[in-house]
Formats: structure tokens, C-alpha cells, sequence
């Protein structure tokens, strides 16, 4: 990479507005004033407030970002939540002989009678290991809701004196709990688990050693005590630990996407517009804000208005779409306007002689002035355009180019505007976005100023896209170099990223192949 004299350019300012958001609030407010009619009951009225004020913020927001989450890593994060939570734990705690006692009984005195004589022959009675198996994560009947399933394995055992040895029986079952939004009017929506119970359908109990005639009945009528009471047990016990994953789950994800991403001196930050589910994905929907180094706002992206192309998951665990609206403030960012200057026959001496001889083509008095300190000064003018452009991405920039005879003259030979584009290619370094600007174009040239007479700038075409291909572009990309880090990638589970354009967007998937935890299991 040539060595330069670098000046850094004007800085920018931050846009003239912020967004034009209706909050939630405001849209709450509105229609409480309305009057219910009497046909509507009060419940079905508020019902109606929360899901309009939820539609109009979503109607107002469009995303700039999208982050699409699979059921792959669903169920990684609430099995890992779970485990947090020792989820296990609370299934080898629970009271199995308490639930016999009051269960059953129910106030009938035959079933009361029967509990009790099982129990003069009980010592004790426990869950003696329990497993948490691979969860599922399933579209549910109703439309925007998400059914996750969890498969409980559980080995109880008892002791009573009629034997020495414990006497051990397997359970399964499996506890259900519905994913959905909640739009009520007291705050935003957000993603909420209800409904968790578990079935007697679901529940199988069986004896797995079998022993003497006697011993072997009172294990049968242990676990038929037990056949109403465990699924009340997992309802009451397990449910709430449950609740409490999915809540934890859903408060890191947020907290995740907010994690800012540094670019040079600047950060872009996203921030949760509203949730969705979609099949069997849970999908967020974002906004952005570009901040300066002092945490000051300069742009901010929640208001777009073209929508988001979103692309299929197809089994890929998650996805991150970004607009090129935030990708090309993000290239603006790390690329401001800069100032270079360059003792080109000390630097690129053969590049300096062509030059030379490019000059004297159209004045020859001009290019005998040009001496070994010659100067080539390049400005880049405001920031770079990125665009997509048939799902290939692009750089636009313009650049005004100065010659200079001598490091003592003041004023050059000539001063030429060049609208000049690069390929951009993106590419991945572990979790590491990073931009490459590969070759550079002049496609447009035009003279500004001329101290040797007026002449056709495309003379100097290849010479000038030469001087710029080889001074500009390796200083821009050793900028980009340094690459954009993405922290989700490794926070989701997963060592790489890989990237890939839409017409409109730039997206972002898991590089390594999927590594499912193992269960909860203690």
C-alpha cells in the first residue's frame, strides 16, 4: 500500500429530523375516547383498542432490519434457558406423595380409603433423575402463534418395607405452551407464553423391574394415584419456571440486537419496532440509528419507505436482513471524505513517468515543469453512494484530482471532478463483516480547472484511473479491513457468518453447520 499524507475531510451533521413515529400511547388514546357500543362488551372493546393502537404503530414503523429466528434456535435458547433456570431441579422436587394425598381423594371416601392404604406401605416417594428432551417448536392452529412442546422423562422410585430394594417406574410426558403477541394497550407489543399444561394423553407411566406379587400391585396402584395428580404437578410446578425461560429468552434477544456496532468513529444501533411469528419463525422487526462519537444521533432509519424484500428461512437456523438504506450509511461512515496527497515519482515512479508522458501529449511546456516532487492531490467529495444493482452491490464516489509540478508550486497543472465506482464485494471472517471495493472505474471525467489550456480529460483516462485505482482504493479498503463485528453470530450459537444480497438488502446467515444442544438433563 503506497504511503500518503492523509487530511481528514468535513465532518458530518446529523440529519434535520428524527422520525415521525405514533406511539403507543397516542394510539391507545384515540380510541379509549371512543364509546363502546352496547352490542361490544367492555372486554371486547379493550380487546379491539389494543389490537388497533398495535396495528397503527405497526402500520407507521417500517423495519430497516429484520431478524428472522428459526425453531433450531428457539429451542436452543429455551433449553438453555431452562437449564439456567434448573428446570430439572424443580422436576426431582416435586411432591409426589403430597399430590397423591389431595388429588385423588377429592372428598370421595372410597378413593380417600385407598390412598391411605397405599401410603401405610410408602416410605418415601421421589423423582430420582429427570431429563428435559429435545424440545419442538411447531406452527400453531391459530394463525401468528408458536406451539412449543416439552418432552419430560422423569425416573420416580419409592421404598416401602415389603421390599429392600427402591422400587423404580418410568414417566413421560409433555408440557405444551403457546408462543403469541401480546397487544394489549398498557405498553408494546412483545412475544408472550401462555397456556402451558400438560395432557393425560401425553402422559406414560411404567414399572421397570418387575418384583414380587404384592410389591408389584402396590406399584401399579402408586402409579395409577399418580396418573391425575402429575400433569396438576407440571401445571403448577414446572409451568412457571417455563414462563420464566421464555421471558429470559426473550429479554436477552432484545438486549442482543441493541448491542451496538462500531463503525470507525461512529455506531449504528437497532432497536425492536415490533415482533412477529410467521410459520414456525419468530421475526423482529427493527429500526436503526446511526450515532456519532459523542452518542448523538445523525440519522435515524425507522421510517422507510419501500419495504423490506424478506427471504425465505429454508431451514437455515436464523437470518439477518439489513436494507441498503443502513448499509450505505454504514459504508458512509467508515469511509468519510479524506484528503490525499502523494510525492508520486517517489511512490509509483513508473505511474509518474506515464503520467508525464500522458501530459505531454497536450502540452509539452507542462510536462517538462514536472519534476521529481511532483504532487497528485486526490480529494473524495462527501461520502460514498453504495447501491444494489441486479443483486450485485456497488460504490459510487466522486473525487476531484489536482497535479502539481513540484511540492513548491501552489497551484497545479489542473484540476479534474471524476465520478468514479468500484465493485463491492462482502465477505466474512468468523463473526466479522467485512467490505472489499475491488477495481475502480473512472466513468466520468470532467476538467474544473486548467493552468496549461483547455483539452479532453478523457485523454487521461487510463492514466487517472490508474493513479486512483492504485492511491485511493488500497487506503479505503485497508479502512474497511478492520471489518464490521456482528456479535449475534457467536451470541446465537454459531462461530461464522456468511453473506448475501437481495435486490434491496443485505443478509447475513450462520456459516457452520448446526450443533444442537444436548438435553436438559441432571
Amino acid at each position: 500500500m503506497p504511503q500518503v499524507t492523509r487530511h481528514r475531510g468535513p465532518a458530518l451533521g446529523p440529519s434535520a429530523s428524527g422520525p415521525s413515529v405514533l406511539t403507543p400511547g397516542l394510539a391507545s388514546c384515540t380510541c379509549c375516547s371512543l364509546t363502546p357500543g352496547k352490542m361490544a362488551g367492555p372486554w371486547t372493546f379493550t380487546l379491539l383498542c389494543g389490537l388497533l393502537a398495535a396495528a397503527l404503530i405497526q402500520a407507521t414503523l417500517s423495519p430497516t432490519a429484520v431478524l428472522i429466528l428459526g425453531p433450531k434456535v428457539i429451542k436452543e435458547k429455551l433449553t438453555q434457558e431452562l437449564k439456567d433456570h434448573n428446570a430439572t431441579s424443580i422436576l426431582q422436587q416435586l411432591p409426589l406423595l403430597s399430590a397423591m394425598r389431595e388429588k385423588p381423594a377429592g372428598g370421595i371416601p372410597v378413593l380417600g380409603s385407598l390412598v391411605n392404604t397405599v401410603l401405610k406401605h410408602i416410605i418415601w416417594l421421589k423423582v430420582i433423575t429427570a431429563n428435559i428432551l429435545q424440545l419442538q417448536v411447531k406452527p400453531s392452529a391459530n394463525d401468528q402463534e408458536l406451539l412449543v412442546k416439552i418432552p419430560l422423562d422423569m425416573v420416580a422410585g419409592f421404598n416401602t418395607p415389603l421390599v429392600k430394594t427402591i422400587v423404580e417406574f418410568h414417566m413421560t410426558t409433555e408440557a405444551q405452551a403457546i408462543v403469541r403477541m401480546d397487544t394489549s394497550a398498557s405498553g408494546p407489543t412483545r412475544l408472550v407464553l401462555s397456556d402451558c399444561a400438560t395432557s393425560h394423553g401425553s402422559l406414560r407411566i411404567q414399572l421397570l423391574h418387575k418384583l414380587s406379587f404384592l410389591v408389584n400391585a402396590l406399584a401399579k396402584q402408586v402409579m395409577n394415584l399418580l396418573v391425575p395428580s402429575l400433569p396438576n404437578l407440571v401445571k403448577n410446578q414446572l409451568c412457571p419456571v417455563i414462563e420464566a425461560s421464555f421471558n429470559g429468552m426473550y429479554a436477552d434477544l432484545l438486549q442482543l440486537v441493541k448491542v451496538p456496532i462500531s463503525l470507525s468513529i461512529d455506531r449504528l444501533e437497532f432497536d425492536l419496532l415490533y415482533p412477529a411469528i410467521k410459520g414456525d419463525t419468530i421475526q423482529l422487526y427493527l429500526g436503526a440509528k446511526l450515532l456519532d462519537s459523542q452518542g448523538k444521533v445523525t440519522k435515524w432509519f425507522n421510517n422507510s419507505a419501500a419495504s423490506l424484500t424478506m427471504p425465505t428461512l429454508d431451514n437455515i437456523p436464523f437470518s439477518l436482513i439489513v436494507s441498503q438504506d443502513v448499509v450505505k450509511a454504514a459504508v458512509a461512515a467508515a469511509l468519510p471524505p479524506e484528503e490525499f496527497m502523494v510525492l508520486l515519482d517517489s511512490v509509483l515512479p513508473e505511474i509518474a513517468h506515464r503520467l508525464k508522458s500522458s501530459i505531454g501529449l497536450i502540452n509539452e511546456k507542462a510536462a517538462d515543469k514536472l519534476g521529481s516532487t511532483q504532487i497528485v492531490k486526490i480529494l473524495t467529495q462527501d461520502t460514498p453512494e453504495f447501491f444494489i444493482d441486479q443483486g450485485r452491490a456497488k460504490v459510487a464516489q466522486l473525487i476531484v484530482l489536482e497535479v502539481f509540478p513540484s511540492s513548491e508550486a501552489l497551484r497545479p497543472l489542473f484540476t479534474l471532478g471524476i465520478e468514479a465506482s468500484s465493485e463491492a464485494q462482502f465477505y466474512t471472517k468468523g463473526d466479522q463483516l467485512i467490505l472489499n471495493l475491488n477495481n475502480i472505474s473512472s466513468d466520468r471525467i470532467q476538467l474544473m480547472n486548467s493552468g496549461i489550456g483547455w483539452f479532453q480529460p478523457d485523454v487521461l483516462k487510463n492514466i487517472i484511473t490508474e493513479i486512483i485505482h492504485s492511491i485511493l482504493l488500497p487506503n479505503q479498503n485497508g479502512k474497511l479491513r478492520s471489518g464490521v463485528p456482528v456479535s449475534l453470530v457467536k451470541a446465537l450459537g454459531f462461530e461464522a457468518a456468511e453473506s448475501s444480497l437481495t435486490k434491496d438488502a443485505l443478509v447475513l446467515t450462520p456459516a457452520s453447520l448446526w450443533k444442537p444442544t444436548s438435553p436438559v438433563s441432571q
